[in-house]
C-alpha cells in the first residue's frame, strides 16, 4: 500500500520565468527516508486564481507512515541554474535552513510551498471553465470566532460601528491558517467577479473576547477614501472621496485591466504594449543610475492641495531633460491623510487614492520608461500606519499578545502598562510581527504585485536597521534580539523572492549599521541580499550634520571665516562610496526636518539671505556639492529641488505650504544651477569611469580646502579636483599625484563657468602637461574641475 502525496510550488505570478522546477526531498528512489535527497521534475500548470503553479506527486509506502520528511524547491532560471526557491527560513532564530516538512499520515492534504501569498488573500478572481468568473474573499484573522463579508453603499464608502453604511452582511468560512473565505457559490448574493469590480466592501470580525469590529481588507488593492476625514465609527454623509483612505471601505479591483484618466478600461496587455519606444532601453546596473528622489505629494507648486500623480507625469518630461535615468518615489502606497510624507502605511497593495490611485501609478511608471527612466519605489516595513484602527491594529483580537500584526514579549501582566510588551525600533510606531509569515507575506506580496502589475523597476527599504539592529522591549529599553534576528530573516525572504522575481531589480537599503552582510547574496548565500545601501554620512561629511563630529564641508565653509576645512575625512566617505553605496548631497530627511538641516544653498552660507554676492557663493558651493556627490564613486541621488538651487525648507509638517516652482525656477533664477546639473549628470551616465567602483584620493589640504581624486576604467582617467577655498587660485595650483604620471590632461568641465553663473575661472578647457605626477592648474574659488587624461 501506497501513501500518495502531491506538492505544489505555487508563485502567485501570472508567467514566471522558472525552467527545470524540481521538487527535492529526503527520500530516495522508494520514497523512503534518505539523507540523500533526490529530486523529482514537477510539470507547469495554473491554479484557479489563473497563475503559474507547478506540481509533483510522490508515492510513499505506508510503512513510512508516521515519518517526519523535509522538502523544497529548485529551479534554473535563464542564464541562473540550481536556485533553491524556498525563501523563508525555518522559525528558529539560530537557524538559516531553508525547508518545508510534514509528517506523512493517510490522506494528507496536499503539501504547498508558496513563494507569494498572492490571490490567497484579498478579493481575488476565481477562473471558471465552464462560465463567468467567480470572486473569492479571503482575509487572515486567525483569533476570530466569526468573520462576515460587508457589502457597503457606494454614495457613503463607510461602516458606521451601528452598521450605517451597509448593504448586505455575508457570512464566512474558516478555511487553513487562520484564513476566512467566502467565493461566488457559496451564496447567491455575490455574483461573478465582473460584476463585483468597483464594489466597496469591509469585513465584521467577531474577536475572541466576542467584542465587534469593522475592518478593511489589508490586502485591498484600493481604499475608497481620497481626503483626511475620520468619521471615527460615526455615521457618515459626505462623499466618499472625503473619507482619509485606511479607515475608508476596500474597493474590488480587477489587476488585469486598467482604467486610464479617460474613463476608458484597456487590458493590461494592451496598456502596456507601447511601454518602450524609440528604442530607449532603462539602465540595468545599479552604478549606472542618477536617482531623483521625488515627493509626489510636493509637486503641484500653486495648488492648495498636495501634488498627485497626474502632476507626477507631467514632471516626467522635465526629469527626461534633467537627463536622470531613475526616479525614486517617497511612499506612494495608502497612507493617513493626504499631506503626509507616506511613511506609515496601512494598506500595502493599493496607491494611496488621494495621489491618484494604482492605475495613475501605472501611468507615471509607462511615462518614465518611455523616457528611459526607471521607477524605485520607498517602502516602508518598520512600522504600520499609527493611526490604523481600522488597518492593522487589533485586528481580530483586544488581548495584546494576540495582536496579529505587532510584536509583543510576555504577559500584559509582566508590564506596569500593558504596552511594555510591544517594541519599539526607533520608528514612528511598534515593530511588526515578523515571526508571522501572514506578516512576511504582506510585505513580500505587495511588492512582487507592484513589479509584476506596475512593472516597478526597484524598491528603496526605508530604515532597515530599525527591522534588524535596533528592536529594543518599550517597557524598559531592554533588546529585543529575537525580535532582531526575525528582522534580519524577513529581510533575506524579502530579496530572495524580489530576485527570484525579477533577478535585475533594484534593491537598495536605508542602513545605518555598517553590517556588511547587508550587501551580501541571499539567494545564494546566507547576506541580506541588497545590491546598496544609503549612505548617511557622505551628506554629513560634505554638507552637514547638527551635533556631529563629521566634516560638514559646506556648513563649515559658509562661516566665512577661512577657517581649515577637514578635507581629509571627505577624502574617506568618498573611498567608502565605491564600497555598494547610495550617495547623496542632500535626501528628504536633509532639507529642513531634521535640528540644523536645511536646503543646500541655504546650508552653504550659513542661513543667510540668498541675494545679490550671497547668492553666488550660496551657488558655487552647492555645485560644488552636486559635482561631489555626481562623480563619486557610489550611487549618486539628489532630492527634489536641488538642481534649481531650491531655498526653502521641506518638512514633514509644513511641506505644502514650502512648495517650490521647480519648473519656474528652472527658467529664472535656477537656470544657472540647472545646466550645470544637466552637464553633470550626462557626464556621470555617459562615462563609463565615472561608473565604475575605482576611485582613489591621492591630494588633500585642509588649509588649502582643496582635495582631488581619481576615477578610472580600462580605457578611461579622469582627475576631479574640488575647491572650497573662497578665494581663486589664479596662478596655479599644484597638485601630486603618481597616476597623474608625465602625460596630457585636458580640462573638460568646470562648475565655476560663466554658463552656470560661476566666475568662470579655470584653464579653460585647455590641456596641461603633468610632470613626474605633479600638475600646475589654476582652481576656482568654491569650484570643481574635472580633467581627462589624453
Amino acid at each position: 500500500m501506497t501513501v500518495n502525496v502531491h506538492f505544489r510550488f505555487r508563485s502567485g505570478l501570472p508567467s514566471m520565468a522558472f525552467d527545470n522546477v524540481r521538487l527535492r526531498g529526503s527520500w530516495d528512489e522508494q520514497a523512503r527516508l534518505s539523507a540523500d535527497w533526490r529530486s523529482v521534475p514537477m510539470q507547469r500548470s495554473r491554479d484557479e486564481d489563473g497563475y503559474d503553479v507547478f506540481v509533483a506527486r510522490v508515492s510513499f509506502p505506508d510503512g513510512e507512515i508516521g515519518t517526519n520528511f523535509r522538502w523544497g524547491i529548485e529551479l534554473d532560471r535563464p542564464g541562473i541554474s540550481n536556485l533553491w526557491a524556498v525563501t523563508a527560513e525555518l522559525d528558529d532564530e539560530a537557524s538559516s535552513r531553508r525547508e518545508c516538512s510534514f509528517e506523512l499520515r493517510q490522506g494528507i492534504a496536499p503539501q504547498t510551498c508558496y513563494l507569494t501569498w498572492i490571490g490567497r488573500l484579498g478579493a481575488n478572481r476565481v477562473e471558471r471553465r465552464n462560465g463567468a468568473d467567480g470572486i473569492r474573499f479571503s482575509v487572515w484573522a486567525p483569533n476570530a470566532r466569526e468573520v462576515s463579508l460587508v457589502l457597503v453603499d457606494p454614495a457613503v464608502g463607510y461602516v458606521a460601528d451601528d452598521g450605517t453604511g451597509t448593504l448586505d452582511t455575508i457570512g464566512m468560512r474558516r478555511t487553513g491558517e487562520g484564513i476566512w473565505s467566502v467565493e461566488t457559490g457559496d451564496d447567491g448574493r455575490l455574483s461573478d467577479f465582473d460584476g463585483m469590480v468597483g464594489t466597496p466592501y469591509m469585513y465584521l470580525v467577531t474577536k475572541d473576547d466576542g467584542s465587534l469590529a469593522y475592518r478593511t481588507d489589508i490586502w485591498s488593492l484600493m481604499q475608497i477614501g481620497a481626503g483626511d476625514f475620520d468619521p471615527d465609527g460615526a455615521p457618515y454623509h459626505g462623499s466618499p472621496a472625503g473619507l482619509d483612505g485606511p479607515q475608508s471601505c476596500s474597493v474590488v479591483c480587477d489587476p488585469k485591466r486598467v482604467v486610464l484618466p479617460s474613463g476608458q478600461e484597456l487590458a493590461a496587455e494592451a496598456f502596456w504594449v507601447d511601454e518602450f519606444v524609440d528604442g530607449r532601453k532603462l539602465p540595468n546596473r545599479l552604478e549606472d543610475l542618477v536617482i531623483y528622489e521625488l515627493h509626489v505629494g510636493a509637486l503641484g507648486f500653486g495648488k492648495p492641495t498636495p501634488g498627485t500623480l497626474d502632476d507626477a507625469i507631467a514632471f516626467v518630461a522635465y526629469l527626461s531633460a534633467l537627463g536622470v535615468n531613475a526616479v525614486e518615489l517617497l511612499p506612494i502606497a495608502e497612507f493617513e491623510t493626504r499631506a503626509n510624507w507616506g511613511y506609515g502605511t496601512s494598506h500595502f497593495f493599493a496607491a494611496d487614492q488621494g495621489a491618484g490611485g494604482t492605475d495613475r501609478l501605472k501611468l507615471f511608471v509607462k511615462a518614465c520608461h518611455q523616457q528611459g527612466i526607471a521607477v524605485i519605489l520607498d517602502v516602508c516595513y518598520n512600522h504600520f500606519d499609527p493611526d490604523g484602527e481600522r488597518a492593522q491594529w487589533a485586528y481580530d483580537s483586544n488581548d495584546p499578545t494576540r495582536n496579529i500584526y505587532y510584536w509583543y514579549e510576555g504577559r500584559p501582566g509582566d508590564y506596569a502598562d500593558p504596552t511594555g510588551g510591544y517594541i519599539d525600533n526607533i520608528s514612528t510606531g511598534w515593530a511588526p510581527a515578523f515571526d508571522e509569515e501572514a506578516v512576511r507575506q504582506l510585505f513580500i506580496s505587495s511588492a512582487a504585485f507592484l513589479v509584476s502589475v506596475c512593472h516597478i523597476d526597484g524598491f528603496r527599504l526605508d530604515q532597515t536597521s530599525s527591522i534588524h539592529q535596533y528592536p529594543v522591549l518599550h517597557a524598559d529599553g531592554r533588546r529585543a534580539d529575537r525580535a532582531a534576528a526575525f528582522g534580519a530573516k524577513f529581510l533575506k525572504q524579502w530579496t530572495r523572492t524580489m530576485r527570484l522575481i525579477k533577478p535585475q531589480l533594484f534593491l537598495t537599503a536605508e542602513d545605518y549599521s555598517d553590517w556588511s552582510a547587508m550587501t551580501e547574496p541571499s539567494l545564494t548565500g546566507d547576506g541580506l541580499g541588497f545590491d546598496a545601501t544609503w549612505y548617511g554620512d557622505f551628506h554629513h561629511n560634505l554638507v552637514e550634520y547638527h551635533g556631529g563630529a563629521q566634516a560638514q564641508l559646506l556648513k563649515n565653509a559658509g562661516f566665512g571665516d577661512k577657517r581649515a576645512l577637514t578635507m581629509s575625512s571627505f577624502a574617506g566617505a568618498l573611498q567608502t562610496s565605491a564600497r555598494s553605496k547610495v550617495v547623496y548631497n542632500q535626501s528628504h530627511d536633509d532639507c529642513g526636518n531634521r535640528e540644523g538641516s536645511a536646503r543646500t544653498a541655504v546650508i552653504a552660507v550659513n542661513f543667510a539671505p540668498i541675494v545679490g554676492e550671497t547668492r553666488a557663493w550660496a551657488e558655487a558651493r552647492s555645485r560644488f556639492a552636486a559635482a561631489m556627490t555626481l562623480l563619486s564613486a557610489g550611487t549618486p541621488m539628489f532630492f527634489m529641488g536641488e538642481e534649481i538651487g531650491a531655498q526653502k525648507p521641506y518638512r514633514y509638517s509644513d511641506f505644502v505650504e514650502n512648495r517650490e516652482n521647480i519648473l519656474g525656477e528652472a527658467a529664472g533664477h535656477g537656470a544657472g544651477m540647472i545646466s550645470c546639473y544637466r552637464d553633470l549628470i550626462a557626464l556621470s551616465i555617459h562615462q563609463d569611469a565615472i561608473r565604475s567602483r575605482n576611485i582613489a584620493v591621492p591630494y588633500v589640504h585642509d588649509e588649502d580646502r582643496v582635495i582631488a581624486f581619481h576615477r578610472w576604467n580600462d580605457g578611461e582617467d579622469f582627475l576631479v579636483v574640488g575647491s572650497l577655498n573662497d578665494a581663486p587660485f589664479e596662478h596655479g595650483y599644484r597638485l601630486h599625484s603618481e597616476r597623474l604620471g608625465d602625460d596630457l590632461w585636458e580640462e573638460i568641465f568646470n562648475t565655476d563657468a560663466q554658463t552656470y553663473g560661476g566666475w568662470n575661472i579655470g584653464n579653460g578647457g585647455g590641456k596641461i602637461r603633468a610632470t613626474a605626477g605633479t600638475l600646475d592648474a589654476v582652481l576656482p574659488a568654491s569650484g570643481v574641475l574635472v580633467f581627462r587624461r589624453l
